[in-house]
C-alpha cells in the first residue's frame, strides 16, 4: 500500500507525463492482457518505438506499389515544420453504389495506437481477402498521421501548442484548413476519428481509497448536438455503434460511452459524449455525415498492451465499414432523409444531469468498482436558446476571412450582383464579456444578442450563403453568435457591445 501510495504521488508530481507510465501490472494482466497477432506496420518491424513519418511514408508508398489499381496517395497540405500530410484513397471503381468512408488516426499526436491502428486497417483491407471486399461497396480516405509535428515528438499539440482537436470550426491551425479541406471534399458519408485516452486522470487520484482506473479498452463519442437532425444522431448509435459494440463484446473488449470529469463547485462530475462542433465528432455529424470518435485507453502507459490497443481500434473500424458495407441504400436515405429535415436553429443546450453507476478499476484492491457518478449526458440535451431557421445568412462584402472558413467547412457561397433592399433580421450586441485568459490561441467573446427586423440595403458584392445545403447546420454552429462555436466566441470575428454585427439573417421562402 506505501508503495501505491508513492506511485500516486510520483504521479501528481510528474503531471501525467508520456514518460511516466502508472499502470500497476497487476491491473494489466487482470482486466488488459496483451492479444496475439501478427501486425505488419512500421512500428512492428522494429524492436522499440513507434512509427516515424518516415517510415510511414516509405510504408504507403510501398503499398501504392503493389495495389495501384485501387489505392492512391496525395498530399492534402503541410504541418508546420514543412511535413506532407498524406491522405490515402481506397477505390475499386466497382459499379456498386459505394458508401463514402473517412478514417482519420493522430489527430493527437500522444496517441500512438490511433495512427498503429489505421496503418493496420489499410495493410488489411488491402492484403487480407477477408477484409478486401469491403472495396466493392466502400471509397475509403484515410489520414493515418494528422498531427505530423505532434506525433513525432509524442505530444497532443501542433507544433504552435494548439489542439487540432478544438479548431474544427475556428479553423486558426494550418493543419485544420488542410484536413478540413480535404474532408469537405471527400464528402464523407460515415467518420470515424480514432483516439487514445488516458485512463489515469487527476481527478482519479481523489476517488475512493488511492484512487481509481478506467475499466474500458474502449469509449464510443457520437454527437448529441441538437442540430444534427434526430434520425442521423439515433442512426449513428442504433446501427453502427450498437454494431461494434456486439463486435468488441464478442472479443472480449471492455466498451462504453465516451466520459470524462470536470469540476462543479469542487466536486468530480463526468461529461458523457458530445455536442461541442469544436471536435470532430459534432463537426463531422454537423456536415451531414454518420460520425463517432472512438477512445482507446492508451495514453501515459507507453506501449503496455499495445497489440490490444490496436486490435480493438481494428475491431471498431472494421465493424463500422461492414456497417457501411451491409446497409449502403439505408445510410444514403438516412441522410438524404435528415437532410430534408429543416428545425429550429439551436443556438445553446444544456446537458441532462443525472446520478448514474459507473464501473471502474480500484487501485488498492485492483477490483472492479460501481461508482454513482453524477454524469452530464450530452445525448440528452436540451436547447436553451433557439430561433427561427434562417433561409439564408448575408454577409457584408468585406467578411473575406469568415467566407473563406465557411468555404473550407464546405458550405457553398454565392455573391450579389446588384444591389437589394431585403427585410432580414440583425444582430446587435447587448451584453458582451472577452476573457483575458486565451483558450486554444484566442480570447473567447461571450455576447447576448438583440435581434431585430429590418429593411437594409444590400449593396453588390455582398455574400450569401443558402441554407438548403446538406451541411448547413455547420452554418447554424459558426454563425449565429451566442453558439459557444462560432466565429464571434471564438474571436474570429471581433466585436464590442452595442455593435450590430455584419451577419444577417433572411427568413422569407423566396431566393435572394
Amino acid at each position: 500500500m506505501k508503495k501505491l501510495r508513492i506511485l500516486f504521488i510520483l504521479l501528481i508530481a510528474f503531471g501525467f507525463s508520456n514518460s511516466f507510465s502508472p499502470e500497476p501490472k497487476e491491473i494489466t494482466a487482470k482486466f488488459f492482457p496483451e492479444v496475439t497477432l501478427e501486425i505488419n506496420t512500421p512500428a512492428f518491424q522494429k524492436k522499440n518505438g513507434y512509427t516515424t513519418y518516415k517510415e510511414l511514408i516509405g510504408f504507403l508508398n510501398h503499398l501504392e506499389s503493389k495495389h495501384g489499381d485501387v489505392m492512391s496517395i496525395r498530399y492534402i497540405g503541410e504541418s508546420q515544420k514543412g511535413q506532407a500530410i498524406p491522405l490515402v484513397t481506397l477505390n475499386n471503381k466497382s459499379t456498386e453504389p459505394k458508401v463514402k468512408v473517412w478514417l482519420q488516426g493522430g489527430l493527437h499526436g500522444d496517441e500512438m495506437a490511433s495512427t498503429e491502428g489505421v496503418l493496420y486497417m489499410l495493410d488489411k483491407l488491402l492484403n487480407d481477402e477477408k477484409y478486401s471486399y469491403l472495396l466493392q461497396r466502400l471509397e475509403i480516405g484515410i489520414v493515418p498521421m494528422a498531427n505530423i509535428d505532434g506525433y513525432e515528438k509524442q505530444d497532443r499539440y501542433a507544433a504552435n501548442g494548439l489542439d487540432l482537436n478544438r479548431d474544427q470550426t475556428k479553423l486558426m491551425i494550418k493543419e485544420s484548413i488542410s484536413l478540413k479541406q480535404a474532408f469537405s471534399d471527400f464528402e464523407a458519408e460515415v467518420a470515424v476519428d480514432f483516439h487514445e485516452y488516458r485512463p489515469y486522470r487527476r481527478d482519479y487520484t481523489q476517488m475512493s481509497t488511492l484512487g481509481i482506473t478506467s475499466r474500458f479498452d474502449a469509449m464510443f463519442m457520437y454527437s448529441g448536438n441538437l442540430n444534427v437532425p434526430k434520425i442521423v444522431r439515433e442512426y449513428t448509435h442504433s446501427k453502427f455503434v450498437r454494431n461494434a459494440e456486439t463486435v468488441l463484446g464478442n472479443n472480449n473488449i471492455a466498451y462504453r460511452d465516451y466520459v470524462s470529469t470536470h469540476k462543479v463547485y469542487g466536486d468530480i462530475h463526468f461529461n458523457q459524449g458530445s455536442n461541442n462542433a469544436r471536435s470532430s465528432a459534432t463537426s463531422y455529424a454537423l456536415a451531414n455525415t454518420i460520425s463517432s470518435l472512438i477512445e482507446i485507453r492508451g495514453v501515459g502507459i507507453g506501449r503496455t498492451s499495445f497489440k490490444r490497443r490496436i486490435n480493438s481500434t481494428f475491431l471498431i473500424g472494421m465493424s463500422y465499414m461492414k456497417t457501411a458495407y451491409d446497409n449502403v441504400q439505408e445510410v444514403k436515405t438516412v441522410l438524404a432523409e435528415g437532410a430534408k429535415i429543416k428545425t429550429k436553429a439551436v443556438v445553446t443546450s444544456k446537458k441532462n444531469v443525472s446520478k448514474q453507476p459507473l464501473i471502474v478499476i480500484d487501485i488498492e484492491t485492483c477490483k472492479e468498482l460501481e461508482l454513482d457518478v453524477t454524469i452530464h449526458n450530452a445525448s440528452k440535451s436540451r436547447a436553451t436558446l433557439s430561433r427561427k431557421r434562417a433561409t439564408a445568412y448575408i454577409l457584408t462584402k468585406d467578411q473575406v476571412a469568415l467566407v473563406k472558413k465557411l468555404e473550407v467547412l464546405g458550405l457553398k457561397i454565392s455573391q450579389l450582383t446588384t444591389e437589394k433592399i431585403i427585410e432580414v433580421e440583425t444582430y446587435t450586441v447587448i451584453e458582451y464579456y472577452r476573457h483575458l485568459e486565451k483558450y486554444e490561441g484566442t480570447n473567447v467573446q461571450e455576447v447576448k444578442t438583440a435581434v431585430k427586423t429590418e429593411n437594409i440595403t444590400i449593396p453588390v458584392g455582398s455574400y450569401v450563403l443558402n441554407m438548403n445545403q446538406d451541411n448547413s447546420n455547420l452554418a447554424i454552429e459558426v454563425l449565429e453568435p451566442e453558439a459557444p462555436n462560432s466565429f464571434v466566441y471564438f474571436g474570429v470575428l471581433k466585436t464590442k457591445k452595442n455593435e450590430k454585427l455584419p451577419i444577417y439573417r433572411y427568413l422569407k421562402s423566396d431566393k435572394i
